[in-house]
C-alpha cells in the first residue's frame, strides 16, 4: 500500500530548482503517493527583508551546488510573483503532466532567468510540455487555484514546514533539497522500496 508524501515546493526557490533536478528519480524509486502542495508568493520562503539579506549568499551557495550538479543558472528577475506558477501546477498534475510543467517552469526560471510570473511564459511551458493552452490559461484565472494555494499554505503551517522544498511522511520532516538522501533511507526504512 502507497504510503503519502507531501512535497511543498514554491517555484520562486532556488532550492526547489535545484530538486527538480534530482527529486523526480528519489520519489520514483518508492511506493509512495506524492501530495503535490505548491505555494504562492512568499509562502514557505524567507520573508522578504530577510530574503534581500541573504541574496547574495543564496546566489553563491546555489550557483556551487549548479556546478556540482552540471546544470545551468542565471537567476530570474528577484520581482518574479511565483503564485501563477504554482496555480499552473495544479492543472498540470490534473492532467498528468505535473513533472515535465516542474522541470520546465524551472529551467526558464532559473536556467534562462525569464520571468515566471509573466503569462507568455507560462503559455510557452504549457505548449511546451503538452498542456491544453487555452484551458491552462483559463485555470489561472480560476479562483480555486488561488484558494488551493492558501490552503495549502495553511497546511504546511500546520505539519511544521519552515521552508521549501520540504518532503513530509507522517511526523518526519526533510526540507531542502540536500535532504533527499535521508528522505530515501527513510523511505527504504519503510520497506517502500519498488521492486
Amino acid at each position: 500500500m502507497a504510503r503519502e508524501l507531501f512535497l511543498f515546493f514554491n517555484f520562486r526557490s532556488p532550492y526547489c530548482y535545484l530538486a527538480s533536478k534530482t527529486m523526480w528519480g528519489v520519489l520514483e524509486r518508492f511506493d509512495i503517493e506524492v501530495k503535490w502542495r505548491p505555494l504562492g508568493g512568499w509562502d514557505g520562503r524567507s520573508p522578504p527583508d530577510r530574503a534581500k539579506a541573504k541574496l547574495p549568499l543564496a546566489r553563491q551557495d546555489v550557483a556551487r551546488w549548479c556546478a556540482r550538479l552540471g546544470i545551468p543558472y542565471s537567476p530570474p528577475p528577484t520581482t518574479t510573483d511565483p503564485t501563477l506558477a504554482g496555480i499552473g501546477s495544479l492543472f498540470a498534475e490534473k492532467a498528468g503532466l505535473l513533472k515535465p510543467y516542474v522541470v520546465e517552469v524551472m529551467r526558464a526560471e532559473w536556467a534562462t532567468g525569464r520571468d515566471i510570473g509573466d503569462r507568455a511564459v507560462l503559455r510557452e511551458v504549457a505548449g511546451k510540455v503538452g498542456l491544453d493552452v487555452a484551458a491552462f490559461e483559463a485555470a489561472l484565472d480560476d479562483p480555486a487555484g488561488a484558494a488551493q494555494l492558501a490552503a495549502n499554505a495553511e497546511e504546511a503551517a500546520a505539519k511544521s514546514v519552515i521552508g521549501v522544498p520540504t518532503f513530509v511522511v507522517g511526523e518526519e520532516i526533510f526540507w531542502g533539497q540536500d535532504r533527499l538522501d535521508f528522505l530515501a533511507e527513510h523511505l527504504t526504512a519503510l520497506r517502500l522500496s519498488r521492486v
